[in-house]
C-alpha cells in the first residue's frame, strides 16, 4: 500500500480532506485487489508504518471497515480481513435478491438522470484492477436503486456494498466473467432509460441471482 503522506509530512495533492477516509480506502483497496488477503491479521501498527501516518486514523478506519464488512474483529485477535466463505456469500445475495430488483424497478419508474450510471459503466470497462472494477460496479447498482423513494431500503442496500465489492472481487479472481455482466448491466440500463420498470425488475432478478448461482452455489460449501 502507497504512504498516504508525501515526505515534507504534507497531504499529496488529490489526498482525501479526511486522514481517516484516506487511510480507510488505501485498506480497502489492498482487500479488494488481494494484496490484504481473506483471514489476514490486520496489525495497526504495521499498517501505520505501511502508510505513513500515526496508528489512530489506521484504528478508527478498521472500526468503520469492520462496520461495512470487510473486516471482522475480535477481542483476542484484533481485526483481520473478513474470509469469503460460500454461506455468508449467499445470505448476501438472498438479501440483495430479495430487495434490490424492486428498489430498481421503483427507481426505473421515476424520472431520473441516468448519467452516473452510464459513466459507472464506462469506468468498469476501462478499470486497471478488480478493485476499481467492484466499486464501479458498485457504483451503477446504486444508480439503480437509489432514487427508489425509501431511505430505509436505500440505506439497507447501501451496507451490502462493501461486502459485495468483496465478493465480486473474489469470485473474477477465480472465475472472470465480467464481459457477461458488462452486457447485463447494459440491458438493464437500455430498460431503465426507457422507464420499463417490470424488465428492470426482472433484469436485475436474473443478473444477481445468475452470479450468485455461477459463484456461490448451493453445494459448494
Amino acid at each position: 500500500m502507497p504512504e498516504i503522506l508525501a515526505q515534507n509530512g504534507q497531504a499529496r495533492p488529490g489526498a482525501l480532506p479526511s486522514r481517516t477516509e484516506a487511510v480507510l480506502e488505501s485498506i480497502k483497496h489492498a482487500i479488494l485487489i488481494g494484496e490484504l488477503k481473506p483471514g489476514q491479521a490486520l496489525v495497526e501498527t504495521d499498517l501505520a508504518e505501511q502508510l505513513g501516518v500515526s496508528k489512530t486514523p489506521v484504528r478508527e478506519a478498521l472500526k468503520t471497515l469492520a462496520g461495512s464488512g470487510l473486516v471482522v474483529m475480535s477481542p483476542y485477535k484484533g481485526a483481520a480481513v473478513r474470509e469469503v466463505d460460500q454461506a455468508h456469500a449467499r445470505c448476501v445475495y438472498d438479501m440483495r435478491l430479495l430487495l434490490e430488483p424492486v428498489a430498481a424497478a421503483r427507481t426505473a419508474a421515476g424520472a431520473v438522470d441516468w448519467e452516473i450510471a452510464r459513466r459507472a459503466l464506462d469506468l468498469a470497462d476501462q478499470a486497471s484492477d478488480t478493485a476499481e472494477r467492484s466499486l464501479a460496479n458498485r457504483a451503477f447498482h446504486r444508480a439503480l436503486y437509489a432514487s427508489c423513494g425509501n431511505p430505509l431500503l436505500v440505506r439497507t442496500l447501501d451496507e451490502l456494498r462493501d461486502q459485495t465489492a468483496l465478493l465480486s472481487s473474489a469470485a473474477w479472481a477465480r472465475q472472470p466473467s465480467w464481459e457477461q455482466e458488462a452486457r447485463e448491466h447494459r440491458a438493464i440500463l437500455a430498460a431503465a432509460r426507457s422507464q420499463e420498470a417490470d424488465q428492470v425488475r426482472d433484469l436485475m432478478r436474473a443478473h444477481i441471482g445468475a452470479f450468485a448461482a455461477r459463484n456461490f452455489p448451493e453445494d459448494g460449501i
